[in-house]
């Protein structure tokens, strides 16, 4: 049991005191016990109920009452010592058998019948009423009256009177039923913030007053002395549980405790064995008695056949109510695998996984997180979180962070499931991922289309159309010469043939700046030495140094090729270096390519054009990086990393 923020106005001195008094009733009595070793008969069974009564609400009691003072606790705390007094009661009157002349006898012996009855009463009679999170109303108010009505009658008729048993049981019946009935409405239709764990008062309520039923028959019936008080014990170990999660599952009374999910799973599995013993003992006790071994082969056969799948079954449905489907991994990934079907979108993918895993663990919340942020949210988180990584091929992609509900805190098997489904959310994780950066490839991708296609209209519609519609003036201006002047207009249109020449040359080498056909019959290592030969001739000195290997892909090349083409450019317009040098090199499958020249640099703060961003998409499509830096000294590096698997 751990504790988060404590609430406030409790009593620790007096819960203390609470809690050791009943324990040391506990243990006195164990010890006087042992010492008188009575026989067994339905008084020792009896003794052995108030036993763990009196450890079991005492150690609640202590609890609860630490953090918050209330009603509640101090009944479940004078119950613990009711009955505990009356186990001490009955063991000490034992042990006077053995050893006469023990003091206080007289006095001691009669509360074995009496001490346990007001505490015990109130547990399921008054309790039930209690519990909730807000002022009592006029039905509580008188469930709460006719509850202590019902205690004082059964401690007065049963104390001092000899009316029938039947009669002095019926009340505690009729109210029981009312309070358990309550808790049920409530559970279904009460405020939705006192609904949580009231399906376990409301069954430990009605089985508190079930376990009186036997009370009002006949002692003469067959078992009914073992299993009268095996029921009691199973009961009374089972409510102070129901009591404890539905206080603690709705944080009330400002309280903030967390109970370990294997606490519960272990307490249920011990319910569950004292179960499976007061049906084997009541199969045993129906069955023929016989002295013979065939007979008691027999008796455990049927007890075995009888019980044995009924407890195995019983321990199956505990686990998957503590732990959900968590406690079949397998079945649980099954489960989180249809979702990979049924989803239409990466998005309802990651939630629809955030939410399988919510529900087949039983937790509060479930959040998926990636470095962009929140991917989904399953639930509301008030309690604390725990988060798990979520790896893929050794790198840490996201967490996923979950929370308990309220009360519980998640214990190892349950980390352990959540580690297993971490590999499902990984790969629903990873889908989305992959999703976004594929969007967000086609976006950039478009974007240097459009960038590409901006920069072609403004040399078409600055460059070759003025052009154009010059040399088309020149041509109407020949025309109109033709006859006056023959000679001029022939000077004219070879003026004109020169310009035309001209704007050939420039549009082949747009062309070729974009994809030269060397490029593609030959490779990037000709390309980028035809591309050294075009710039010389135009005054900009390129060298080129380059090993990369043959069979270059073309997706790689032309990548390589475009970011030279924009680096070149950009160092030839605004470096005012006279030229630049290109190296391509090749290792571990990766080709690197660093053009680096002498000029003036530039200034980071400047940010780039659409050359410096159209060199960092044909870098990143095919998962490479681009760096541009000033050099060293002087100058402007650029450096791109192109991997070779990208081709």
């Amino acid at each position: 049991m751990t504790e988060g923020s404590a609430g406030t106005g409790g009593a620790p001195i007096p819960a203390a005191v609470m809690a050791v008094s009943a324990w040391i009733l506990v243990v006195l009595s164990v010890v006087a016990f042992v010492r008188a070793d009575p026989g067994i008969d339905s008084n020792q069974l009896f003794f052995l109920v108030d036993v763990v009564g009196a450890a079991v609400y005492g150690t609640v009691a202590g609890v609860v009452l630490a953090r918050r003072v209330h009603p509640v606790p101090i009944i479940m705390g004078l119950t613990a010592i009711g009955v505990g007094v009356a186990a001490l009661s009955y063991s000490y009157s034992q042990l006077a058998v053995v050893r006469p002349g023990l003091p206080w006898v007289d006095v001691l012996s009669p509360l074995q019948n009496t001490a346990w009855i007001p505490g015990t009463l109130s547990l399921f009679l008054i309790v039930p009423w209690l519990i909730r999170d807000h002022p009592l109303g006029v039905g509580a108010k008188l469930g709460v009256l006719t509850g202590i009505a019902a205690t004082a009658w059964y401690f007065w008729s049963r104390t001092f009177t000899d009316i029938p048993a039947v009669w002095v049981i019926v009340p505690v019946l009729v109210v029981g039923s009312a309070a358990a009935a309550d808790c049920g409405w409530r559970w279904r239709h009460g405020p939705p913030g006192e609904r949580v764990g009231l399906g376990w008062m409301c069954l430990g309520t009605a089985l508190m007053t079930a376990a009186y039923v036997p009370l009002a028959l006949p002692a003469s019936l067959p078992g009914l002395w073992v299993l009268n008080p095996l029921v009691h014990l199973a009961v009374q170990a089972f409510y102070p549980v129901a009591i404890l999660v539905c206080i603690l599952r709705q944080r009330m009374w400002g309280l903030n405790l967390a109970v370990s999910r294997a606490t519960v799973a272990g307490t249920l599995t011990v319910l569950l064995l004292a179960l499976y013993v007061v049906v084997a003992t009541a199969v045993t006790a129906l069955l023929p008695e016989g002295d013979s071994v065939g007979a008691q082969v027999v008796a455990a056969g049927v007890v075995a056949v009888a019980v044995q799948p009924v407890r195995l079954w019983l321990q199956r449905r505990v686990h998957h109510l503590v732990y959900g489907e968590g406690a079949d991994p397998a079945r649980a990934v099954r489960t989180l695998g249809r979702q990979f079907g049924s989803a239409e979108t990466p998005e309802q993918l990651l939630e629809g996984l955030a939410a399988g895993v919510g529900v087949a663990l039983r937790l509060e919340s479930v959040s998926v997180r990636h470095t962009s942020g929140v991917a989904a949210v399953w639930g509301s988180a008030t309690g604390h979180a725990e988060s798990v990584e979520l790896v893929h091929r050794g790198a840490i992609l996201g967490t996923m962070v979950v929370t308990a509900p309220p009360g519980e805190s998640l214990g190892t098997r349950t980390r352990r499931s959540l580690t297993e489904l971490s590999a499902v959310v990984t790969a629903g994780l990873v889908v989305l991922q992959s999703a976004e950066s594929l969007q967000e490839a086609r976006r950039r991708l478009a974007s240097v289309r459009l960038e590409e296609r901006q920069m072609i209209r403004r040399e078409l519609h600055d460059g070759l159309g003025p052009s154009l519609a010059g040399i088309r003036l020149g041509l109407q201006g020949a025309r109109n010469l033709l006859g006056s002047d023959p000679a001029a207009a022939a000077e004219l249109i070879d003026a004109l043939q020169e310009q035309l020449d001209h704007q050939v040359e420039g549009v082949r080498q747009l062309s070729r700046s974009m994809f030269p056909p060397v490029l593609d019959e030959l490779g990037l290592v000709p390309a980028l030495h035809e591309l050294a030969a075009n710039q010389s001739r135009s005054g900009f000195q390129l060298r080129v140094q380059a090993d990369p290997p043959p069979g270059l892909g073309a997706e790689i090349s032309a990548a390589a090729y475009g970011i030279v083409v924009e680096a070149v450019t950009n160092a030839r317009r605004h470096s005012g270096a006279d030229g630049c040098r290109v190296d391509a090199t090749f290792a571990r499958e990766m080709l690197t390519v660093v053009i680096h020249d002498d000029g003036c640099g530039f200034d980071p703060a400047g940010g780039g054009g659409v050359g410096t961003r159209s060199m960092r998409e044909r870098a990143h499509e095919l998962g490479g990086t681009l760096h541009i830096e000033s050099g060293r000294p002087t100058g402007t590096v650029v450096t791109a990393r192109l991997p070779l698997t990208a081709s």
